[in-house]
């Protein structure tokens, strides 16, 4: 079973009750970060309402919690139109998206989450409803089939997926504009943290937290934002409600989030590639038998940090750790501490 991480990118259901709505910026103006990507949304959507057209299709790629759906919804909120939302595993067949298309009006958005995973009856059903906003429907079978066309309003599709690699060239040039997000800086995630804590009523007053807190989200929002709850309710309980840079060490400390980000998953990862295997290589499987962990939960959710952090390599021989990892778990020839047996998995 998956060990539940607050540091994880993937949307919980805290998130959604709490943090999705009330404070999901509803405006351009008030979307902090990813500078380049908003210059280009401005212009296309200035443009697009110029021409009084629909702005071109949009494909957004990147690392799970970097704001693809809130930008989404924020194009639709510009353009004037609604959103529609939906997601790649939940479409089965073409007719699962009839219902949608037919009832969008002039300019509205359809929003298709983890579009990668679209099957292929699926994707073949899209290609013209992009591009010369019809479907066609097959009648009856055999020598009787027909094949009526109805004609759809023209509207705008947003499609999101952390795997690119995956989309088919097909359905990847079909995107008039296509943008990978990055990780955000700690000066970004500050000024979301301010927003988030005036909308939640949180105080947050002291800069040195705020920063702490910023420094330890891994460049991802949804993480931030998660800290910044518990956080609150760890001053709420064990102080007077002010989040000081004290409490938000302790209640970090508390969560297993250290001074990277890293959470006891990610150091245990290390901890083992260091002490068991003398710092690799090794194999993934053998790393996660080792930790007791599922080999697919490792490569998804704690190498790709480790990997951008420099602290791991992969090779052709296995999984290494490289001269600041060895430092991190404190390896031999490292000479950073040692990690806490409590970080290893238990034997």
């Amino acid at each position: 079973m998956t060990r539940s991480r607050i540091i994880s990118t993937d949307e919980q259901p805290d998130d959604l009750r709490e943090a999705g709505l009330a404070i999901r910026p509803t405006r351009l103006d008030d979307f902090v970060g990813q500078q380049q990507l908003r210059e280009r949304l401005s212009i296309a959507m200035r443009a697009s309402q110029r021409r009084q057209d629909p702005m071109e299709h949009l494909l957004l790629h990147g690392p799970p919690g970097l704001g693809k759906t809130t930008i989404a919804h924020i194009v639709a909120e510009e353009m004037g139109s609604q959103a529609y939302v939906t997601s790649g595993p939940a479409l089965t067949k073409g007719a699962d998206l009839v219902g949608t298309l037919t009832r969008m009006q002039p300019g509205d958005v359809l929003f298709i989450d983890e579009i990668h995973r679209l099957p292929a009856a699926v994707e073949e059903y899209i290609y013209p409803a992009m591009e010369d906003f019809k479907i066609d429907f097959t009648l009856d079978g055999g020598m009787h089939a027909r094949v009526v066309t109805y004609h759809l309003k023209p509207f705008t599709l947003i499609g999101a997926t952390t795997r690119a690699g995956l989309l088919t060239a097909a359905l990847r040039s079909r995107f008039g504009i296509a943008h990978r997000l990055d990780f955000y800086e700690v000066s970004d995630l500050e000024q979301i943290l301010d927003r988030a804590a005036n909308k939640l009523d949180i105080r947050l007053t002291c800069p040195d937290a705020r920063q702490l807190i910023a420094a330890r989200s891994r460049g991802t929002p949804r993480i931030c934002l998660r800290l910044l709850r518990r956080v609150r309710d760890y001053a709420q309980v064990r102080g007077s409600g002010d989040i000081t840079s004290e409490l938000a060490i302790e209640a970090l400390k508390l969560e297993g989030v250290d001074d990277l980000g890293l959470d006891p998953l990610d150091r245990a990862y290390l901890a083992v590639l260091a002490r068991v295997y003398d710092g690799g290589p090794a194999g993934l499987e053998a790393i996660a038998a080792t930790l007791g962990e599922d080999a697919g939960t490792l490569e998804d959710l704690v190498e790709p940090f480790l990997l951008q952090q420099g602290m791991l390599a992969r090779t052709r021989q296995g999984r290494q750790l490289t001269p600041s990892g060895g430092l991190r778990a404190g390896s031999k020839g490292g000479a950073g501490p040692l990690f806490p047996d409590s970080d290893l998995p238990a034997r």
